[in-house]
């Protein structure tokens, strides 16, 4: 996540939130309170009704089923702009959560928040796409050490472990063949793993 994060209070006006966008050329800023804590966020989307609706002039049918863009057309302030209450994520949360809730809520950038909802950073999807710029090489190495190593203590022929362009090859025989479907959903969970060919196979089976 991105640390240095720009935000505006409940009471920021409308031109102020524009400038601040384009200065920072982000597409939503989180609203805080005075505390650092996230109640909600003004997005793109949240301030373009009032160029939609500023040369129109809507039936009323029109109006009751946009009732909520139209309320944001004459909207001045962040507390009037934002949706509420904001879609955040935990600092906790793993990128795959991450990732899954952005494209659930359909936004770009997520709030990250610690227990009491206080504004730690942002995650945007460039964030998450960084991982998959991991060295070949280190992939490697983690998978070798936080999975295979653990898993597989003393395999019966030596586990070779291969990435290359962020798929992972795992060739070799292991002792225990109820954790070969396990290691390679651990290994498919390592963060920069594209794909996972898990060659891998039982002492007892000579058909692999």
């Amino acid at each position: 996540m991105t640390r240095a994060v720009v935000a505006v209070g409940r009471k920021a006006l409308f031109k102020d939130i524009v400038e601040r966008m384009e200065e920072w050329k982000v597409s939503a800023l989180p609203v805080l309170e005075g505390d650092g804590r996230v109640i909600g966020v003004v997005s793109e989307a949240d301030l373009l009704p009032k160029e939609e609706f500023r040369d129109s002039d809507p039936d009323l049918f029109a109006q009751l089923r946009r009732l909520p863009d139209a309320a944001k057309a004459g909207a001045m302030s962040a507390e009037e702009l934002m949706s509420t209450p904001a879609v955040t994520v935990h600092e906790d949360a793993t990128l795959a959560q991450a990732a899954r809730i952005m494209a659930v809520r359909h936004v770009k950038r997520l709030p990250v928040v610690n227990a009491e909802g206080v504004l730690e950073g942002v995650v945007s999807r460039g964030d998450l796409l960084k991982v998959f710029l991991r060295a070949d090489d280190d992939l490697a190495d983690e998978i070798r050490r936080d999975i295979v190593d653990v898993l597989f203590p003393a395999p019966v022929e030596p586990v070779h472990i291969v990435v290359r362009d962020g798929v992972a090859t795992l060739t070799g025989r292991v002792g225990d063949a109820a954790l070969i479907p396990l290691a390679a959903r651990l290994v498919q969970g390592v963060e920069g793993i594209v794909g996972v060919d898990c060659r891998l196979a039982a002492a007892e089976d000579h058909t692999r």
